[in-house]
């Protein structure tokens, strides 16, 4: 599938910040699943953008810039071409050893119950991780009513689950630490979803999982959210433990009154030939 992707996002001060220090994770890169036609990062003070790969593999661009500044706008597009892998990822750089994804942080911590669910699901798949991995995915998916991209993430899966309420990221983060308590390695994965329904509620910044099942299979994604494992509507941009190292932006701005405005679109891109034949 062809997509192009536009991602947008605009800081308002309402008292004009001295400075402006950010970590950009909005540069996805080729793997077995996507190949990367074009991409570029703008930003509208005057700056410099320098590619740096991070502990987990991922493209940050790093900023800082000199006030008084009322507004700061950011803007990734591109065009990314995706296949169809079941779910399957290969060709990602692998830096760090698999323990570092059975790490416990405060979004991915999983309390008794959750670790007892894990355990259970894991018995009765016949200690299969690849179908454990499925039926968790299930769960979470029946368990966990869709909300807003917009809602910040809860504090932590116990939270989350007792809401039976949560955004891509919260489900994810459910996901993250059930595969954990279990000795699967997972990590969380930030990205773009397309939706071809005008006005979908996932089209645009969306997150899932990976969990490492060696022999063949090496990292697979799953994506509670929405019940199956990625597909080429998925875009992969950012790895990490939980959402704080994944995210696009993590901002430090002296701003006083910050509000922040997002405006993401991703939409296939249908070639001429296509169109006439169709």
């Amino acid at each position: 599938m062809r997509l192009q992707i536009a991602h947008e996002v605009t800081f308002h001060f309402d008292t004009p910040a001295f400075y402006a220090v950010q970590i950009l994770r909005m540069m996805p890169r080729g793997s077995s699943q996507q190949f990367i036609n074009d991409w570029r990062i703008a930003v509208s003070a005057d700056c410099r953008l320098s590619p740096v790969e991070d502990p987990f593999g991922n493209w940050t661009h790093t900023f800082s810039v000199d006030g008084p500044l009322e507004r700061l706008t950011i803007t990734a597009s591109g065009e990314v071409m995706t296949e169809e892998t079941n779910g399957v990822i290969r060709g990602t750089p692998e830096r760090l050893p698999l323990s570092v994804y059975l790490r416990e942080t405060p979004f991915t911590a999983a309390d008794a119950d959750l670790a007892a669910k894990a355990a259970d699901i894991l018995v009765a798949s016949g200690s299969e991780p690849i179908a454990a991995l499925h039926a968790l995915m299930g769960w979470i998916h029946e368990t966990i009513e869709a909300a807003p991209e917009t809602l910040p993430p809860a504090a932590s899966p116990a939270k989350v689950l007792a809401a039976a309420e949560g955004t891509s990221t919260d489900c994810t983060h459910v996901f993250v630490a059930a595969a954990r308590s279990v000795g699967i390695p997972a990590r969380y994965v930030s990205g773009y979803l397309y939706s071809p329904e005008p006005g979908a509620v996932a089209n645009g910044v969306h997150a899932w999982a990976e969990a490492y099942l060696g022999g063949q299979l090496g990292w697979v994604g799953f994506d509670p959210s929405l019940n199956l494992c990625p597909t080429d509507s998925h875009v992969r941009v950012a790895t990490a433990l939980d959402v704080i190292n994944a995210s696009p932006i993590r901002a430090t701005n002296n701003g006083i009154g910050e509000t922040r405005a997002c405006k993401v679109t991703v939409r296939e891109v249908v070639s001429h030939r296509h169109q006439s034949a169709a």
